[in-house]
C-alpha cells in the first residue's frame, strides 16, 4: 500500500506490486475479499496513478477483483467501480467493456436495484451493448413514473458517497431541471402548497452546500438557482431533521447514541478519502478502536455492544465488518503539549481553521483525566487532522470531559481561548460593519459556539434528570465554567458573525441573570432585529423606547419600514455632525438605490470622492451598481477599472454584465463561477443550524439571479452567432419564476432590476417596451410592500410602457397613499384617452387591461360615495358586458346588486325575488370563471336562495300565496340548477355543511334541487362527504334522518357501487357512537378493543370491508387550484390519503369529567392515527369552528403580511357523529398550559396545591380592593413567570429556539384576536396547548362561544388569555412587537375580509341543526319543530355583536363605549384589558388569573 501511493521506488517494483496484489486476491478467495472489499478498491484507485504506465495490468487487477467479489456485494459497489474505471475507458475500451459487461449484463439479477446510479458512461463503440440495456432499463421506470421519480432518483445520488458519482449526478440534475423548467414551475405555482419533491430537493441541495468537494458545491449553487428562490414560506422544509433527533440529548461517552453517531461519521469519512490512504488508514484506526472499547459485535447473547451493532443499518455494518480484525497500531509520537503557545487561536498553529481546531483539539484530549473518554478521544486524534467535519463533531465532548477533572489554570485557559476566539474582530470594528468575517473566524466562531451549547445542555439535562446530582462538584465545575464567559460577549460575537437568533439568545440570558434595565440596550437589540429583517422587532423597540430616539435610531427605524426619503434625510444631518464617517455615505448610497434614484447616486459618489479619495474601495460599489442599472456601459467600464479591490455583489454584477455586453465568453463564465462560489460559502456555514433557507435567503435570490443572467447571456451568444443580438423577449417562464420568490420587495426588486439590465444588453428600440414592463412590475411589488417612495420612481420609469396598464397601476398607487379622489380622476381620465370609443377592441390583452382599469373605476366610485348607485350599477354592468367570463367583473356586479337590495326593496323579502336571481346569476357566474372569491360567493348565493325558498313557503302557508313569487322561486331553481351542472364538485364542498344544514327545506322545489347537489358532491367525494353526513344520518329527529337517507339513495341510483360503501360506513358508525357511549367504571384507565368491543374490531377486520378514509384535517378541506377556470380536472385533496385498517388494541380513558376514550387507527399506510372519542358534548359547535378557522387560514396564506408572519391557526379534525357525540382528531406532542408551569413550579419548589388555593378563594361579595391585593401581592409574587424556561428546555438551539418563541407569539397574538371577535370563553391552562416541536399554541374545546363566558357564575371579564407567564415568556419586549404587530395584522385582515367572514359566520349561526345557545328548562324541546329545524332568535343578536367588533365598536355589559376604534387602537386595547390587574382579580380563581 505504502509503496504504492509514495511517489519514490522504481516502476518496475510497483509493477510488481501489483501483480502480487492480483495474486494475494486470487489466494485469499471470495468470502474474506468481501469482507475488505473497500480497503481493496482504495488500493486500486491508487494503482490508477500509473494508468498511463501500464493501463493493461491496471484493467486485469480490477477484473480479478470483480470476478473475486461475492456477486451479492456488486449492487452496492457498482458506480464506485464503473466511476473509478472512466479514465481507463479511453486506454483500454476493450478490456474495460468486458468487466462492464461482466458487472451489468452477467449479474443483472444483483445489479437492478442499483442501474439507476449509472447514467455517465460515455459514448464508446465497446460499451453499446451496455447502453442498449440502460436505455431499456430507464424506459421500464420511465414509463411508469415521471419526472417527480427521476428527480427522487438523482436526489439520491447526489447523497452518494463517492464524489465523481455525485458531480455526475449534479450534472445531469442541473440539465433536467433546466429542460424541464415547465414542469418544475407547475409544481411550484399550481397549487395552494408546494409538492412535496421540491421541498426535498431543496433541503438535499441545501445539505450538498456543506459537500467537501468545491466543484460539487458551486454544482448545487447552480442547481439552487435553476430551481430558483421558491418563497421559503411555502416550503415544507420540516420533515428533513426527522422530529427524532430534537430532543435526544447526547450526553457523553456512555450514552449509547454517542458511539453510534461517531462510528456513523467515522464511516462517512472512511469513504469520503477513497484517494487518499493516509487519512483513510487514520478512520480506519478510530474505527478499530472504538468497536474494540466499546465491545460492538455481532453475537447472541445481549450486551449494550451487541444492541449498537444491531442498530446499525446493513451498509454500514458491511464496512465496519473488516475492523473488528484489523490490526492497525498507532505510531503516534508523545507530544509535548506544554511548549505550545496559548491561545493557539491566531498564533502560528491556529492560522487556519482545520490547523487550529485539530491543535487545540490535540491538547484538550492531552487533558482528559476520565478514562473511558480519553481512551475514545486518543483514538480518534488521528483523523482529527485530517478531516475538520469530526473534530467539530467531538470537540463539545472533549471540552465537557476536560473540565470535568481540570485543574483551575487549566480551566481559566480554555476560557482565554474561547474569549480570544469570540472578541477578535472587536477592534476592527471601526468600519462600516461591511467586513464579511473571514471564513476562520466564522467557522471557528461556530464551533465555539456549538461548545457552549453543548455544556449549556448537559447542564440542564443534570439539573432535570438526576436533580440530586446538581449539587455535585462537577455540575458546580461546568457552571462556573459558563459563568466565566460573559453573555454579552457572547452576543456581541454572535451579532458579528451574523448568527441573528444566537445574539438575541444571549442578550436576554444577560439581561435576565443581570436584572439589567432594558432601556440601556435598546440600540443593540435593535440592530438584531434589524439585520434579521425583523421590522415587527424594530418598531417593538421603538414602542419601548423613553427618551427621544438618536439619529441612529431613527434610521434604523426608517430603513425597516421602507421610509427611504425619511432615511436619507437623517443621514444628510448625520453628514453634517460628523463629516468624517463613512459610515453615514454608506447609508445615503443604499437609501438612494433602494429609492432607484439611480444618477443621483452616481454624481453623489463622484461628488465625495472628489474629496476623499481614499474611499474609493469602499464607494465605488454604489455608483458600479447605479451605472449598470441605467444601462450605462461605458461609465460601467471606468468604474470597474478604476478600483480593482472591492468585490461587492454589486459589483460582481456590473463586471458580469460588462463581459455580457462585451460579449467576453471566456471572462464571463470564469467570474460567474467564482460569483457563485461567493454566494455557497455563507450557505454553508449557515447550514450547520436549522432554519439555513430562511437564513439564507438573500443568498439563494442571488444565486436565482445568477442563473437567469446566465441563460440570458447563453441565448445572446446564439442569437450573435446568427444574426443582430436582442433580447426581443423575455423566456416565457420568467414571470412564472419572479411569482413564486418570496412576496417581498427585497427578494423580488434584485430580480427585476436584473432583468432590466439583461434586457438593455442589445439594441435599445426593441427592447423598450419590455424594460417598462419590468419597471411596471417594480412599482407594483414596492406599493404593495408600502414602500410609496420607491414605487412612485419605478412609475416614472415605466413611461415607454403600455400605457392603460400604466394608469391603472397609476391609480392603485394614489389609492393606497390615501389620495382616493385623485386616483379615480386618473383613472377616468386614462381610460377615456386609452381607449376612445369609437374604436373596439380585439386583441385578448387589451380587452383584459380595459376591463381591469373600468373594474377599478367602478370599485373607486363606490368607496369614494360620490356617485349614486345607478351610476356604480352601470360602470359594473359595462365590465361584465366587455368581458363577459371573467370572475371579478361577474362578482362585484353580484355584490353591488347585494348590497344595495335592502334600500331598494325596504328590506321586504317578499319583493327581493327578481334582484335575487339576478344576484344567484352572477354569484354562479363568478365561480364558473374562478375561485378566488368562492367564501363570499358561495355561501351568500346559496343563503340567498334558501331563505327565499322558506320565505316563499311560509307566505303559503299564512295563505299570502302570490304568484308572482312562486314564478321567481321557479327562476331561481332553474339558475341554481343550471349552477349545479357548470360549477365542479369541490367548489360545492367548500359550502358542504351549509348544504347539510338545510336538508329539511320546507319547499320541495328547493329540495330536489338541494339533493341534486348534494348527490353530485357525494359522488365526487364519496370519503370526504360521507364523514361530513354522519351526524346528520344518524340525527334524533326522524326527519332529518328520512331527508338524508334519500339523498344517499338518489346517489346510490347514480352509481351502484356506492352501496355497500356506505352501508359500511353506516355500521362503523354505529359501532363507534357504541365506543363512545360505553360506561366505565370509575377506576380503571384502560379498556381493551379485542374484549370490550368485540364486533367494531371483527367488522373493519372484515376482508370485504370497504375502504374508508381515516378522517383527518388535511384529507378533510379541499385545496383550490391557484389558476383561474373552473378547473374540472382539478384534484382538491391532493395529500396523503390513510385508509382505516384496523385499530390498535389499547383504549385509553381520560381523566376528565365526561370520561372521553382515546383510541389508535391503523392507517393503509403503516402509520397509527390517534382519535378521542367523546360522549355527552355536542360537538357541531367545534365542527363548525374548526371550519371557521380553515377559513381564517386561507386567509392569512393569501395575505402577504400574515404570509411574511406565517400566521395561522393550527386545526384539527372535529367529526359529530351524532347531536352528542363525536371524535376529534388527538393533537399530537402538546402539553397544556397548566401542565408545564406546574412542572416548572414544582421544580422550583413554589408549587400552590389546590388545597392551599382553596383557601384563599374569596366570596362574590367580597370587597374589589381585597381581591386586588389577593391577587396582586399574595397570588401574583407566589407564581414569578418561569414559562420562558419551557422554550430554553424544548428548543436548546438558538435558531429553533427563537422560531420557536416567534411562533409563539404569533399563533397567541391570532387565536387572541379570532377568539375575541367570535367571544370565545373559557380559556383556562388546560384548554390552551404548546407545541413541542414548533412552539406554537393550539386552542382546543370551543364550547363557550358567543360571550357566554359573560353569564358564567364568576362573569369573565377579560377578551382572552394574557397572563403574566404569557407575557413574560415573549421575552423582555413583552407585548411589544410580535405580539402586538402580529394582533394587528389578524385584526386588519379580518375586518378587510368582514364580507366573505360574515356571509360564512351567518350561515353557521342559523344553522338550524345547531343549537348555540342552550335553551332554559322546562321547555326545552318548545322551540324545535317537528322536522327539527330550530329557529334561532338570538342569532340575529350574535351576528349584530360580532358585525360590531369587526368595525372596532368597543362594548361594554351590552352597553357601547364612544366611536369606533381603529385597528392599532382597538389592539391597545384588548391587549391592557386583558393584562389588566383590576380586571384579572375578579377572574374565577379556578382559570388561573394569577398563572
Amino acid at each position: 500500500m505504502q509503496l504504492l501511493s509514495s511517489s519514490a521506488g522504481e516502476k518496475d517494483r510497483k509493477k510488481l506490486a501489483l501483480t502480487s496484489v492480483m495474486a494475494l486476491m486470487r489466494l485469499m478467495g471470495s468470502k474474506h475479499i468481501s469482507s475488505v472489499r473497500v480497503k481493496m478498491m482504495t488500493t486500486l484507485r491508487t494503482s490508477l496513478r500509473y494508468r498511463e504506465d501500464f493501463p493493461l495490468l491496471c484493467c486485469q487487477t480490477w477484473e480479478c477483483f470483480v470476478r473475486s467479489v461475492e456477486p451479492a456485494h456488486l449492487g452496492p459497489l457498482l458506480s464506485h467501480v464503473i466511476v473509478a474505471l472512466l479514465p481507463l475507458i479511453q486506454l483500454q475500451p476493450k478490456e474495460t467493456a468486458a468487466i462492464i459487461h461482466f458487472l451489468i449484463l452477467d449479474n443483472r439479477e444483483e445489479v437492478n436495484d442499483y442501474l439507476h446510479e449509472i447514467y455517465f458512461l460515455p459514448d464508446y463503440p465497446e460499451l453499446k451493448d451496455i447502453h442498449t440495456v440502460l436505455q431499456n432499463y430507464k424506459k421500464l421506470t420511465a414509463s411508469s413514473s415521471d419526472l417527480a421519480a427521476a428527480l427522487q432518483l438523482s436526489m439520491r445520488a447526489v447523497q452518494h458517497e463517492n464524489v465523481d458519482v455525485r458531480i455526475h449526478a449534479l450534472t445531469s440534475l442541473r440539465d433536467m431541471m433546466h429542460s424541464k423548467q415547465e414542469w418544475l414551475l407547475q409544481h411550484v405555482c399550481a397549487s395552494e402548497a408546494v409538492e412535496p419533491v421540491i421541498s426535498s430537493l431543496v433541503s438535499v441541495l441545501l445539505k450538498g452546500c456543506q459537500d467537501s468537494s468545491p466543484e460539487a458545491r458551486l454544482l448545487c449553487g447552480e442547481c439552487l438557482g435553476e430551481l430558483g428562490a421558491v418563497d421559503p414560506g411555502r416550503l415544507d422544509l420540516s420533515h428533513t431533521h426527522t422530529h427524532g433527533d430534537r430532543n435526544t440529548f447526547v450526553s457523553g461517552v456512555n450514552d449509547p447514541n454517542f458511539a453510534y453517531d461517531l462510528l456513523t461519521e467515522l464511516t462517512r469519512t472512511f469513504l469520503a478519502y477513497a484517494d487518499d490512504v493516509r487519512a483513510q488508514d487514520s478512520a480506519a484506526y478510530a474505527i478499530q478502536e472504538l468497536l474494540s472499547i466499546f465491545e460492538c459485535r455481532e453475537g447472541r447473547t445481549d450486551s449494550p455492544g451487541r444492541r449498537l451493532w444491531r442498530r446499525f443499518p446493513e451498509q454500514i455494518q458491511e464496512i465496519l465488518e473488516p475492523h473488528l480484525n484489523s490490526r492497525y497500531k498507532s505510531s503516534q509520537k508523545e507530544v509535548n503539549w506544554s511548549k505550545l503557545k496559548k491561545p493557539v487561536y491566531l498564533s502560528k498553529r491556529g492560522s487556519k481553521f482545520s490547523d487550529w481546531s485539530a491543535t487545540w483539539a490535540g491538547y484538550l484530549i492531552s487533558k482528559v483525566r476520565h478514562e473511558l473518554a480519553g481512551r475514545v478521544f486518543t483514538c480518534c486524534s488521528f483523523i482529527i487532522k485530517h478531516d475538520y467535519k469530526v473534530t467539530i463533531y467531538l470537540l463539545p465532548h472533549i471540552l465537557l470531559y476536560m473540565l470535568l477533572g481540570c485543574t483551575p489554570a487549566e480551566q481559566q485557559q480554555v476560557t482565554e481561548e474561547m474569549l480570544c476566539v469570540l472578541t477578535a474582530g472587536d477592534g476592527r470594528g471601526g468600519g462600516c460593519g461591511q467586513v464579511t468575517a473571514s471564513s476562520l473566524s466564522q467557522l471557528s466562531t461556530q464551533t465555539v459556539f456549538s461548545m457552549i451549547s453543548h455544556l449549556t445542555q448537559w447542564s440542564r439535562h443534570i439539573l432535570y434528570s438526576k436533580p440530586k446530582q446538581n449539587d455535585s462538584g462537577e455540575y458546580q465545575r461546568v457552571v462556573a465554567f459558563l459563568r466565566g464567559i460573559p453573555q454579552d460577549v457572547l452576543a456581541k460575537a454572535s451579532l458579528r458573525s451574523k448568527a441573528y437568533t444566537r445574539a438575541l439568545m444571549h442578550f436576554e440570558a444577560y439581561i435576565l441573570e443581570n436584572k439589567e434595565n432594558i432601556q440601556d440596550h435598546l440600540t443593540f437589540l435593535q440592530t438584531v432585529y434589524a439585520a434579521m429583517h425583523e421590522p415587527d422587532g424594530v418598531r417593538g423597540v421603538n414602542a419601548l423606547r423613553r427618551e427621544e430616539p438618536s439619529l441612529r435610531e431613527q434610521i434604523l427605524e426608517h430603513e425597516s419600514i421602507g421610509l427611504l426619503r425619511d432615511a436619507t434625510a437623517c443621514y444628510d444631518r448625520a453628514i453634517q455632525l460628523e463629516s468624517d464617517q463613512i459610515g453615514h455615505y454608506h447609508g445615503v448610497m443604499t437609501s438612494m438605490l433602494g429609492l432607484g434614484q439611480l444618477s443621483t447616486v452616481i454624481t453623489q459618489v463622484n461628488g465625495v470622492l472628489a474629496n476623499k479619495h481614499q474611499w474609493k474601495s469602499e464607494l465605488n460599489t454604489y455608483r458600479v451598481e447605479a451605472a449598470w442599472k441605467l444601462g450605462k456601459w461605458d461609465l460601467l467600464e471606468d468604474y470597474l477599472s478604476s478600483d480593482l479591490q472591492s468585490n461587492t455583489w454589486g459589483v460582481r454584477l456590473g463586471q458580469l454584465l460588462l463581459s455580457a455586453k462585451k460579449p467576453d465568453a471566456e471572462t464571463f463564465y470564469e467570474k460567474l463561477k467564482l460569483v457563485r462560489k461567493e454566494q455557497v460559502v455563507p450557505l454553508s456555514a449557515a447550514s450547520y443550524e436549522c432554519g439555513t433557507y430562511q437564513r439564507g435567503y438573500e443568498y439563494i435570490v442571488r444565486l436565482h439571479m445568477l442563473s437567469e443572467l446566465e441563460h440570458s447571456f447563453t441565448e445572446l451568444q446564439k442569437q450573435r452567432e446568427c444574426s443582430a443580438p436582442s433580447l426581443s423577449q423575455l423566456p416565457p417562464h420568467f414571470t412564472d419564476r419572479l411569482e413564486m420568490t418570496q412576496n417581498s420587495f427585497r427578494a423580488k426588486e434584485p430580480i427585476l432590476a436584473l432583468r432590466r439590465a439583461l434586457l438593455s444588453l442589445g439594441p435599445q428600440p426593441m427592447s423598450k417596451e419590455l424594460v417598462g414592463e419590468c419597471w411596471l412590475q417594480s412599482a407594483r411589488v414596492a406599493r404593495k410592500a408600502g414602500h410609496h417612495q420607491t414605487a412612485f420612481n419605478a412609475l416614472l420609469n415605466a413611461e415607454n410602457t403600455h400605457l392603460a396598464e400604466l394608469v391603472t397601476e397609476k391609480a392603485k398607487w394614489l389609492w393606497s397613499k390615501g389620495d382616493v379622489h385623485e386616483a379615480l380622476i386618473v383613472l377616468q381620465k386614462g381610460v377615456a384617452q386609452c381607449f376612445p370609443d369609437d374604436q373596439p377592441l380585439t386583441d385578448p390583452r387589451s380587452l383584459q387591461t380595459k376591463s381591469r382599469a373600468m373594474l377599478l373605476v367602478g370599485r373607486f366610485m363606490e368607496e369614494t360615495a360620490n356617485f349614486e348607485s345607478n351610476a356604480i350599477m352601470k360602470a359594473y354592468k359595462d365590465v361584465t358586458n366587455l368581458l363577459p367570463e371573467w370572475e371579478d367583473g361577474n362578482f362585484y356586479l353580484a355584490k353591488y346588486y347585494d348590497k344595495v337590495m335592502p334600500m331598494v326593496t325596504d328590506n321586504k323579502l317578499e319583493k327581493q325575488g327578481n334582484l335575487i336571481r339576478y344576484i344567484v346569476t352572477y354569484f354562479g357566474k363568478a365561480l364558473q370563471f374562478g375561485n378566488q372569491y368562492i367564501y363570499q360567493a358561495m355561501p351568500r348565493m346559496l343563503s340567498l336562495w334558501l331563505d327565499f325558498g322558506a320565505k316563499v313557503c311560509e307566505c303559503e302557508k299564512a295563505g299570502r300565496s302570490d304568484r308572482q313569487m312562486r314564478q321567481e322561486l321557479g327562476k331561481i331553481n332553474a339558475a341554481v340548477s343550471e349552477h349545479c351542472a357548470n360549477l365542479a364538485p369541490y367548489q360545492f364542498l367548500t359550502a358542504f355543511s351549509q348544504l347539510i344544514s338545510r336538508v329539511c327545506h320546507s319547499s320541495d322545489e328547493v329540495f330536489t334541487v338541494l339533493m341534486t347537489i348534494v348527490a353530485k358532491v357525494f359522488l365526487a367525494y364519496p370519503q370526504q362527504a360521507m364523514w361530513l353526513m354522519t351526524a346528520v344520518s344518524k340525527s334524533s329527529y326522524p326527519m332529518r334522518m328520512n331527508r338524508c337517507n334519500q339523498i344517499l339513495k338518489k346517489a346510490i341510483s347514480l352509481k351502484q357501487s356506492l352501496e355497500k360503501f356506505i352501508g359500511d360506513a353506516n355500521r362503523l358508525t354505529d359501532k363507534l357512537l357504541e365506543l363512545c357511549n360505553k360506561p366505565v367504571d370509575g377506576n380503571s384507565t384502560t379498556l381493551s378493543m379485542g374484549v370490550h368491543f368485540k364486533q367494531l374490531k371483527r367488522l373493519v377486520e372484515e376482508p370485504t370491508f370497504s375502504q374508508i378514509l381515516i378522517p383527518l384535517q388535511s384529507v378533510l378541506i379541499p385545496t383550490l387550484p391557484s389558476t383561474g377556470g373552473a378547473n374540472k380536472q382539478h384534484d382538491a385533496f391532493p395529500g396523503h390519503w390513510a385508509y382505516l385498517d384496523g385499530f390498535e388494541d389499547t383504549v385509553e380513558i381520560l381523566a376528565s369529567l365526561q370520561k372521553p376514550k382515546k383510541i389508535s387507527l391503523k392507517g393503509s399506510d403503516g402509520r397509527s392515527y390517534t382519535m378521542m372519542c367523546k360522549p355527552k358534548d355536542d360537538l357541531r359547535k367545534d365542527c363548525r369552528l374548526m371550519e371557521f378557522n380553515c377559513l381564517i387560514n386561507k386567509c392569512l396564506r393569501k395575505d402577504a403580511e400574515s404570509r411574511r408572519r406565517e400566521l395561522h391557526i393550527r386545526t384539527y379534525a372535529v367529526i359529530p357523529l351524532n347531536e352528542e357525540c363525536g371524535i376529534i382528531e388527538w393533537v399530537n406532542n402538546t402539553a397544556g398550559l397548566r401542565h408545564i408551569l406546574t412542572k416548572l413550579y414544582k421544580e422550583r419548589g413554589i408549587y400552590l396545591s389546590g388545597k392551599e388555593l382553596r383557601k384563599l378563594i374569596l366570596p362574590k361579595t367580597a370587597p374589589f380592593e381585597e381581591k386586588l391585593r389577593i391577587h396582586k401581592e399574595v397570588l401574583c409574587v407566589r407564581h414569578l413567570p418561569v414559562f420562558h424556561e419551557w422554550f430554553l428546555r424544548t428548543f436548546p438551539d438558538p435558531t429553533s429556539w427563537y422560531s420557536s418563541r416567534s411562533a409563539y407569539c404569533r399563533s397567541t397574538a391570532v387565536m387572541s384576536m379570532v377568539g375575541y371577535i367570535l367571544g370565545l370563553g373559557d380559556r383556562h391552562g388546560e384548554n390552551i396547548l404548546f407545541d413541542s416541536f414548533t412552539g406554537e399554541c393550539v386552542h382546543v374545546d370551543f364550547n363557550c362561544l358567543f360571550n357566554k363566558g359573560e353569564t358564567f357564575d364568576v362573569p369573565e371579564v377579560v377578551p382572552f388569555r394574557l397572563t403574566q407567564n404569557m407575557v413574560h415568556a415573549m421575552g423582555p419586549m413583552g407585548t411589544e412587537g410580535l405580539f402586538r404587530q402580529a394582533c394587528e395584522v389578524t385584526l386588519r385582515l379580518m375586518r378587510d375580509q368582514r364580507e366573505p367572514l360574515m356571509s360564512v359566520l351567518k350561515t353557521f349561526l342559523h344553522d338550524p341543526l345547531v343549537e348555540w345557545s342552550k335553551q332554559a328548562k322546562g321547555h326545552s324541546k318548545a322551540q324545535a319543530n317537528e322536522t327539527g329545524e330550530i329557529v334561532n332568535e338570538k342569532a340575529k343578536t350574535h351576528v349584530c355583536d360580532i358585525d360590531q367588533r369587526l368595525q372596532g365598536v368597543i362594548k361594554s355589559r351590552n352597553k357601547v363605549l364612544g366611536l369606533p376604534l381603529s385597528i392599532e387602537g382597538h389592539v391597545h386595547y384588548l391587549i391592557q384589558e386583558a393584562t389588566d390587574d383590576k380586571l384579572l382579580c375578579q377572574m374565577y380563581l379556578g382559570w388561573g388569573p394569577y398563572l
